[in-house]
This record gives C-alpha cells, structure tokens and sequence, in this order.
C-alpha cells in the first residue's frame, strides 16, 4: 500500500516514520501515512509566518478562485473521499457522502463569501470637530491559523477551518486527528493544485502529544479546536493571549412538547441520536417529553428506533455503523451498563459488538448518571418525562453544556420562548438539535466552546476591524 505524503508548505512531504490506518468495522488497512518530523514541523510554522504578509495582501479573485477550485475538486472526486471517510472513521457510507456534499458547500459558501468581503465607509462628520473626516473601515487577518480537528468529521470540520482562513488571506496549519489524517491529506493534494503561495497551507499529521508545541508557538496567534472540553479548555489556559476558538461538546437536548407531530418528532430524534454512530457533538442525547405523550412517544421512538439499519458502514442500507474505535465503544457501554446499574431502564439497545453499540434508549436515569450529565459520544439516548414547558426549558438548562437544542412544537409563542430562554447557541424548532446548515454561525455558550464557526462568522473570527481615517476631504 502506498505512504500518503503530508503537505509541508504547499508540497508533498515524507517524514521518518508512518502509521497506518485501520477500519473500526472490519480491522482492514485503510491507509498508511508518513509522520513529520520536529524539523519539518519547524519549516511549516516558519513557512506560514514567512507567508503571512503575502496571503493578506492576495487579491479577492485569487483566495476566490482557489476556494472554486477545491469544491469543484471535491465534487469530482466525490465518491473516492466518501468511501475514504467510511474507510477511516467507520461512518455509513451514506453519511460519508452527505459529509462530502456538505464540505462542497462550505469551500463553494467561502468563494462567494470572499468576492462579497469588502471594507465599509462612515462619514464622520456628524460634529463639527470633524468636518472633513471619513472613516473606512475594514477587517485584517490575525495571522497564521492553528487549525486542530477531530475524528468524526474528518473532511467538514477541517473545511469549516481552512476555507474561511483561506477567504481572509491567513496561512493554515492543520493537525488533523490521528485516527482520521487521510481525508485532510486529500484535501492538502487538491489545495496544492491551486494559485496559493506557498506556505498558505500545511496539513501536519502529529501525534497529538506534539501538539502542544504548535499551541505555544508565537508565530500562530490564532488556534482554533474542535474536539472535547478538557483538551479544548488546556489549550485555552496554555496560550491565554492568543486569539482560541473551542466548538467543544455537548448533550444536546430535543424537547417534545404536547403539541408536537409525535411520529415527526420520533423519527428525527431516533435517527439523529445515531446518525455518526452518536459521534456528533449535536447529536440527540436527552430527550425531554411532556408527560401528557409520553407514552405514545416512547412507543413510536422504540420502533424508530427498532427499524434502524445497524451494521457494515460500506452497505449502502447501513444508518447505523461502528464507533471510531472498540476502545470508544467499551466506554459507552460502560456507561450504559453504570446507568443502568443506578436504576436505568432500558426500552432498546443496551448491547455491543466490537466496535458497534447498538442504538440505545434509557430512561428512568438518575440526573448524576454520565449518560445524563456528561457528552456520551455514542449512539445512546435517554427519555425525561416532564410536566410542562416551563420545566422542560429548565430542564435544558440544567447542563453544564449549551451547544444546540431542538423543540418540538406547533406554538410560535413557545419558538420565541425557547430562543429566549434556553441558555445555547442555537435553538432548532421542529427538528432535532442535530441540524446545521454550513453557512449558518454554529457554536456553543458554557461548557460548549467560546467563538462561532459557519463560513462569514469564522471569517469575522479570524479578523480584526482596522480604521482608516482620511482627512481634509470635500464630503
């Protein structure tokens, strides 16, 4: 089997050592890629700071047209990088494809957004002691870009980082996560294709005990992670004068109200409590259901869930495939079996196969119990009855988490309840906290991360304002 390159400044790349890639399904070799040494390291980071001048001052069309470039690149070799992502993270290979459409977009979404970013003008000559005076205003790059992501969604959330820093004119470094690098090197090959300069990206497979090195160094003033809490909120406290942005975990909540289309509201929340198998930060974990149907939702939710298709991700019918590793899978089901052991019961699931837990719905959980408090990560959800709106709102509230929340109901008087009331940075009305649309700003408030992805909220983040005040002028 071939060694992948990683890309060093915009080039292909071989280190001293490789890895290699293994599916969570079956145990096949997916890939083998070659590991950057410290020295290799070193020239990226000194790559992207040399470049740094040169990216902000690259014209609207070139940052434009690379950004076309890899979402028609993307789409030609669509069904290549699916089957990669199944290979590598052990998603259904239908939800692959679906993460492949979805990172078109967000490269195509970056293009447009890049042609449309443009400086402001404001008169100041609103008091006399400025007469004269015109301001204008526009948005400069922060600088090198520390782009560190996850495993579950290894070619989407690594575009959510590269394209808007590309779009603002900063040079890129991704650390992609070990489990996953092969979809991130494919992406590396097709913005190697492009008019960037070199150094204006690097995608740097490292252990993730090196990373810690990139996160201090000065030259990267701006680190952006998504991954879980604990690593998120380290790096924060590491380099507390940087500019960090952490989209971090949650238990996302969908609240089923009286009024709600109960088969709607069940079949959603089954299949997006699953979808990734869980492995979704906004995945359906607490679903909170007013007392009054709870017992027609649950049967209806059961039988959803019942009729879930689990099992080999490259099966075109598959909804349901492995975690990312047995390791993952032994800690969900241990915290099943620990809920279940305080009291839990279990309406489906409750089993595991190697690396796949099979979709999992408890109730009668204790409030303490880490399936309730804690992210699961896994495809395991548990049903609260409650009785009213006014605690079903609390009861969201009550985690320590605040990324996004679904609600199910007919009463636009409880939509605009929920948004002002439930403590999340965004509230889905009748759908599944699940949902996200690329260009949409997308984040977390408490526990959930600080800062917004979605391509123009990320390109704000990645930018300051700057004023340019021009005198004397006939206005």
């Amino acid at each position: 089997m071939d060694v992948r390159s990683f890309w060093l400044a915009g080039r292909p790349a071989t280190g001293d050592r490789e890895l290699t890639v293994t599916n969570s399904h079956d145990g096949r070799v997916v890939g083998t890629y070659s590991v950057p040494t410290d020295a290799q390291v070193e020239e990226a980071v000194a790559a992207a700071a040399a470049v740094q001048k040169e990216a902000a001052a690259l014209p609207v069309h070139v940052r434009a047209e690379a950004l076309a470039h890899v979402a028609k690149r993307l789409a030609e070799r669509h069904e290549e990088i699916a089957q990669l992502i199944t290979g590598e993270n052990g998603k259904p290979i239908f939800w692959a494809r679906g993460e492949v459409n979805r990172a078109i977009s967000t490269f195509r979404f970056a293009a447009e957004e890049t042609r449309r970013w443009s400086g402001g003008v404001q008169r100041l000559d609103t008091e006399p002691a400025a007469a004269g005076r015109l301001a204008y205003v526009s948005r400069q790059p922060k600088g090198p870009v520390l782009a560190i992501t996850p495993f579950n969604f290894p070619l989407n959330l690594v575009a959510h980082k590269v394209a808007p820093a590309i779009a603002v004119g900063a040079p890129v470094i991704v650390k992609p996560a070990p489990a996953t690098p092969l979809s991130s090197l494919v992406l590396g090959e097709i913005l190697a294709e492009t008019d960037l300069p070199a150094g204006m990206f690097s995608v740097l497979p490292v252990e993730n005990e090196r990373a810690s090195a990139l996160v201090q160094d000065p030259r990267l003033p701006v680190v952006s992670f998504t991954g879980s809490g604990p690593v998120g909120y380290a790096i924060m406290d590491q380099v507390p004068r940087k500019h960090v942005t952490l989209e971090l975990g949650g238990n996302a909540a969908a609240v089923v109200l009286a009024d709600a289309d109960l088969d709607w509201a069940a079949s959603r929340v089954a299949l997006f409590s699953n979808y990734q198998a869980g492995q979704s930060c906004i995945a359906v974990q607490r679903v909170i259901v007013e007392e009054s149907v709870r017992a027609a939702f649950e049967e209806k939710l059961v039988e959803a869930v019942a009729g879930l298709v689990t099992g080999d991700p490259l099966d075109e019918k598959t909804q349901v495939g492995p975690l990312v590793s047995v390791a993952a899978a032994e800690r969900v089901a241990a915290w099943v079996d620990e809920a279940v052991a305080s009291g839990a019961r279990v309406l489906a699931g409750g089993t595991r196969d190697g690396a796949t837990v099979a979709p999992t719905v408890l109730t009668d959980v204790p409030a303490d119990a880490k399936v309730s408090c804690e992210e699961v990560f896994g495809p395991v959800m548990i049903v609260k009855p409650v009785a009213s709106v006014d605690e079903a709102f609390a009861e969201v509230n009550s985690s320590k988490y605040g990324l996004q929340a679904g609600v199910f109901t007919r009463s636009l008087d409880v939509a605009f309840r929920a948004n002002r009331e439930l403590e999340v940075g965004g509230v889905i009305i009748g759908d599944v906290p699940s949902y996200r649309a690329d260009q949409m700003p997308y984040g977390g408030v408490k526990e959930s991360g600080v800062g917004r992805e979605g391509v123009h909220s990320a390109m704000e983040d990645l930018t300051y304002e700057k004023v340019m005040v021009l005198t004397g002028l006939s206005l």
